[in-house]
């Protein structure tokens, strides 16, 4: 998992692997140091008060949200909604191509 061993940008997408919300997405907001990040969803954690994670937990994505990341460099904050729109897009666009190109897989194996 060389994954593991990249550090995440500000505004980039990630996937929890470890804990209580694993398998959810969530946005890097803030590195503390070259361990832990700070993850907010705009849902369940919001940007007043992010997720403390381990890089170790955290499968990073090859997504970063220009609007989070833009806001967060000029003005320090983001609102929650930025946060819920930049996973739905992730999901949408990236996600649901992955899911796409699994079932094309698996009908091959079928056949």
């Amino acid at each position: 998992m060389s994954e593991d061993d990249s550090i995440p940008l500000i505004g980039q997408v990630v996937r929890i692997m470890q804990g209580r919300e694993a398998g959810q997405y969530a946005v890097v907001i803030k590195m503390i140091d070259d361990r832990y990040v700070l993850l907010a969803d705009g849902e369940k954690r919001k940007y007043d008060r992010p997720k403390k994670k381990n890089l170790h937990h955290i499968e990073i994505m090859d997504y970063i949200s220009p609007e989070v990341q833009n806001s967060l460099l000029e003005t320090g904050r983001v609102t929650n909604g930025k946060l819920r729109f930049a996973i739905a897009k992730f999901v949408n666009e990236v996600v649901t191509d992955l899911k796409k190109g699994d079932q094309h897989d698996g009908e091959r194996r079928c056949n």
